[in-house]
């Protein structure tokens, strides 16, 4: 199978990083490329929902956020046997967010099998970025006392989670979206939908610097983490194909369902984590989710989670 540009990015940073490159993105750049990222992730979740008829869709998105609030605290207790909170939390995150790239092989999967989907599972995927990543900062900054872990009241807290920059731009981005339609955002899709890959690959050949400079802690926690790299998303593919069924999605629905809730985010989650909690080391999530999660989905797993769904058809 031929290998995304978007990984093989990645693995340049990281070559890079480990053999001492002086190859370095600037910080100001880093930190637009997060911007826009974030921003188009939630303009395409927008379009996908401007297309839908609201009332039809809203139970299954009200059910998929539920999904992406659930992953997240599920697994974090499992992942604080053997890291710290805030490590915990972010990993959380990510899992509980999904992958634009694997849902798009998914799709391809399904395609080539001649297996018809529903068109809200495009609207899945936009959603299921926003609940873990607020799930994952609140987890990250609380200690059981929201003042003891902030210096601030639940308050404070609930503001600095809800209006950081990360979840503004995602929840902007899906307003702007839904307002202006398809038509609407026309004049600016070039910009926001035609480049987002190709900016993807340079906010991915920053995270492969990123990672090589924090190796070390992989290696430390190496075995733990291709456990819960391979294993949680088998685990979690059930969890969507339980809400599939709840919501009557049909054969492929399911497939691409238990395929979002397989799937960890390599995009919004790491811009949103190193903005919201800096103190997680981004190796012990980018290693798992776009270094053992990422290929074993696109290899092994989301046929796997196709037979899953035929067995409970």
């Amino acid at each position: 199978m031929q290998i995304d540009p978007v990984v093989l990015f990645f693995l340049l940073g990281l070559a890079a990083g480990i053999a001492k490159s002086d190859l370095k993105l600037p910080s100001a750049l880093y930190e637009t490329l997060s911007v826009f990222l974030l921003l188009a992730i939630g303009i395409k979740g927008g379009l996908a929902l401007a297309k839908q008829p609201m009332m039809e869709i809203l139970p299954q998105a009200m059910l998929v956020l539920l999904m992406g609030c659930l992953i997240p605290l599920l697994i974090y207790p499992l992942l604080r046997l053997k890291l710290p909170q805030a490590d915990a939390a972010s990993v959380a995150a990510h899992y509980g967010s999904a992958s634009v790239v694997t849902f798009a092989v998914g799709v391809a999967f399904l395609t080539r099998l001649a297996v018809p989907y529903e068109s809200q599972t495009t609207l899945f995927l936009a959603l299921l970025e926003m609940p873990a990543l607020v799930v994952g900062v609140i987890l990250a900054r609380l200690g059981g006392d929201a003042k003891q872990a902030t210096g601030h009241g639940w308050g404070k807290l609930m503001h600095e989670v809800l209006l950081g920059k990360s979840i503004v731009l995602l929840l902007g981005g899906l307003a702007i979206g839904y307002i202006a339609g398809p038509e609407g955002i026309k004049p600016v899709d070039k910009l926001y939908l035609d480049l987002f890959k190709p900016v993807l690959t340079l906010f991915l050949l920053e995270m492969g610097l990123v990672v090589a400079g924090k190796v070390g802690a992989l290696r430390q926690h190496g075995l733990f983490m291709l456990i819960v790299g391979v294993g949680l998303p088998v685990a979690l593919s059930w969890v969507g194909i339980g809400f599939g069924m709840l919501m009557g999605l049909s054969l492929g629905g399911v497939t691409l369902l238990a395929t979002l809730a397989a799937s960890a985010s390599y995009i919004a989650a790491p811009a949103a984590m190193r903005m919201a909690v800096p103190q997680a080391n981004p190796a012990l999530s980018l290693g798992a989710s776009l270094g053992v999660t990422f290929p074993f989905n696109l290899l092994v797993g989301i046929p796997l989670y196709h037979q899953f769904a035929i067995a409970v058809a």
